[in-house]
């Protein structure tokens, strides 16, 4: 490991090339591979900018082995999702993902769901109708938890929302271990995607009736793993509207 390795490593994640790196640091391409070949240290305030271009601490780009992110990220690809039936449901609290995840298991008890199909898929995605105020002054977020349901399943059990998914294709990632390190391992992972999409021309497009990005945690072999869908479309370079910050 060295300082240089994990500049090459962030840049290449990152899609960017030499030139397109030092445009972003104000620098020549020259200074980037000098940079690579440890032949030369940033100075400090180029460090932190690095850290702030690539969403990584101070600490870990001059003392980590970066380049084992590559066991955490798996490859972008693009998978097609049949149209499915949903029970949902949102919460707006201090933590609400583990809050509405929680109320959703009941509910998947109580319904028979998990009884019908124990391998139910329990997805969910952030709740963005939440207002500065209520995030700033009270810490409230907000998330909203679905289980996909298998055809033909009925109940009469309350307590959710019922809305159907069209099929659609999705850009996804598989983040592994995901929470050991929340709030860098999940963000790099919709980075990864959005970088993915804008590199090959595609756009998620919003819809009423297709869910614009969802995660699936789950356990496989005592190892957790996440996979984070992104909606994508393929779009031509004069679609004029962009989407999804």
């Amino acid at each position: 490991m060295s300082l240089g390795t994990n500049i090459q490593f962030l840049r290449k994640l990152n899609k960017l090339t030499q030139e397109q790196f030092a445009e972003r640091m104000g620098i020549s391409r020259q200074t980037v591979s000098r940079w690579e070949a440890d032949e030369v240290t940033p100075e400090l305030n180029k460090l932190v900018e690095i850290c702030a271009i690539f969403s990584c601490k101070l600490d870990e780009l001059v003392r980590e082995d970066l380049s084992s992110k590559d066991e955490i990220y798996s490859e972008v690809e693009i998978r097609k999702v049949a149209a499915f039936r949903m029970a949902r449901y949102v919460m707006i609290s201090p933590q609400p993902e583990s809050d509405v995840q929680n109320y959703m298991k009941e509910w998947g008890k109580k319904s028979g769901l998990l009884a019908a199909d124990p391998n139910a898929k329990l997805i969910g995605w952030d709740f963005p109708f939440v207002s500065q105020e209520l995030q700033t002054r009270f810490g409230l977020h907000g998330y909203v938890a679905a289980y996909m349901l298998p055809e033909g399943f009925e109940t009469n059990c309350p307590g959710v929302e019922y809305a159907q998914n069209k099929e659609a294709e999705y850009a996804v990632i598989t983040v592994t271990e995901p929470m050991i390190r929340p709030f860098e391992r999940i963000p790099t992972g919709y980075k990864c995607i959005m970088e993915y999409l804008q590199a090959n021309n595609f756009k998620e497009k919003l819809s009423d009736d297709i869910v614009g990005c969802f995660e699936h945690e789950y356990e496989k072999d005592g190892v957790w793993y996440m996979d984070i869908y992104v909606h994508a479309a393929s779009v031509t370079k004069m679609d004029a509207y962009s989407t999804f910050n």
